[in-house]
């Protein structure tokens, strides 16, 4: 009886050694022209025709190089991925590890950033080129459980010689776009890969569900970030007349003044504190504030002044940064690690490279992971007031740094060798 590529998949449960003979014919026949015994999936003959525009080899895997660990370092702590790593986590590698299974974790370029599950079947992947940092697009290794469902957005599930690259026929694997519920962007790929025999049907709506949980994650970080910074911007709004809104870095409104609400005002790519031209609202003068702006409307001139930078050391114990402009001022609490980065961008006001932080903190230039993760964490409430490449406050602010009335209390617990030169340099004077 012949078989539809339905039953195929409905065979590969109860019967996989036989359903991978089949798409293994399957792939030979498509793949030297001639008459298929099944025809493949759609999503898989799609896949398989981009592959041959594009002279992937059938035969021949091929792996470009791993990202070093660094860089793997460096993409973990910027993607949107990490605040829903534990969503992934429980719901899919308490299953995955005891049905012999691994659970891989990739950015918006396919690059794998996260392996976790059974021992032995990540000891499997490593010979197949599946490690951390290798880059699993479609365009480079095939049709896979990673790189497909990213060009295609939505989940696919890839099953023995559906792969493309004969090497990778012994495996199955299932993945699912994850996208950014704020503007649809996608972040990366979920998969659950495995030998060829732990196949099931089933687990492509598993998946698929996992990754909507991650979804429905972000969505939930989005609404709380826009709630801290409603409560920032209540204040600052009370002291403004004329149209004002305050968004966050993506445009989403957290709160609006004089003008009605809409979800999200259109941002260009690149922020200032200063003058800009928005479509939807004219002529805007922009002010940074923790986790994103305030927009005012310039229906009459709008105060000009500097927004100046206040860092306040005086204290042993506690440090903030304050920072005032035309509209009013807001400050922060820094934490230590926070209160030493601010106070050697203070002293470096023409920009410090990462390197260069991370020698000035650890004496080390190439803890440059650690230096990059905090600056990020800075950004989110400096925002516009910090520039990088290198980081610097912004040219047009006036920074001031207030010490303590004896220096041999600057930032008493840290052990950054440019700090404590500076208590040393106030003992010796």
């Amino acid at each position: 009886m012949a078989l539809s590529p339905a039953d195929v998949t409905q065979l590969a449960a109860v019967d996989s050694a036989r359903a991978a003979r089949v798409l293994s014919e399957v792939r030979s026949a498509t793949l030297s022209g001639q008459r298929a015994p099944v025809a493949p999936r759609p999503v898989i003959e799609q896949s398989w025709e981009r592959m041959l525009r594009g002279g992937v080899d059938p035969e021949h895997g091929f792996r470009s190089g791993l990202l070093s660990r660094e860089e793997v370092e460096r993409r973990r702590e910027t993607t949107t991925l990490k605040h829903v790593l534990p969503v992934l986590r429980e719901g899919l590698l308490s299953v995955a590890d005891v049905a012999h299974h691994i659970m891989v974790v990739a950015d918006e370029q396919s690059r794998v950033l996260w392996r976790e599950g059974s021992s032995p079947v990540l000891r499997k992947a490593d010979g197949l080129g599946f490690e951390l940092g290798a880059d699993w697009r479609e365009d480079v290794v095939g049709t896979n459980g990673v790189g497909t469902p990213a060009v295609v957005r939505r989940p696919v599930q890839v099953f023995a010689s559906e792969h493309f690259v004969r090497s990778h026929a012994g495996w199955t694997c299932t993945g699912a776009p994850i996208t950014d519920p704020r503007d649809g962007r996608p972040i990366g790929v979920v998969d659950v890969s495995g030998p060829l025999e732990t196949m099931h049907p089933a687990t492509l709506a598993w998946v698929d569900s996992v990754a909507k949980l991650a979804e429905a994650r972000l969505r939930e970080l989005h609404v709380a970030s826009l709630e801290q910074l409603r409560a920032v911007a209540a204040p600052v709004l009370a002291r403004l007349a004329g149209r004002a809104v305050v968004v966050d870095r993506n445009g989403w409104t957290a709160a609006v003044t004089g003008m009605p609400y809409t979800n999200r005002i259109a941002l260009p790519k690149s922020l200032s504190p200063g003058r800009r031209w928005l479509p939807s609202l004219g002529l805007c003068a922009l002010e940074p504030l923790p986790g994103g702006w305030l927009v005012r409307a310039a229906d009459e001139p709008v105060p000009r002044g500097a927004t100046r930078i206040v860092l306040d050391l005086t204290q042993s114990r506690r440090w903030w940064v304050t920072a005032s402009g035309p509209a009013g001022s807001w400050s922060h609490e820094l934490s230590p690690r926070h209160a030493e980065l601010l106070y050697l961008l203070a002293l470096h006001r023409t920009g410090r490279s990462a390197a260069g932080l991370a020698e000035d903190l650890f004496g080390d230039p190439g803890r440059t992971v650690t230096v990059r993760a905090e600056m990020s964490r800075v950004r989110r409430y400096l925002g516009g007031l910090l520039e990088h490449r290198p980081y610097r406050f912004c040219e047009d602010a006036e920074v001031e740094v207030l010490l303590p009335a004896d220096r041999h209390d600057l930032l008493p617990c840290s052990t950054a060798p440019t700090v404590v030169a500076a208590r040393a340099a106030a003992e010796a004077d």
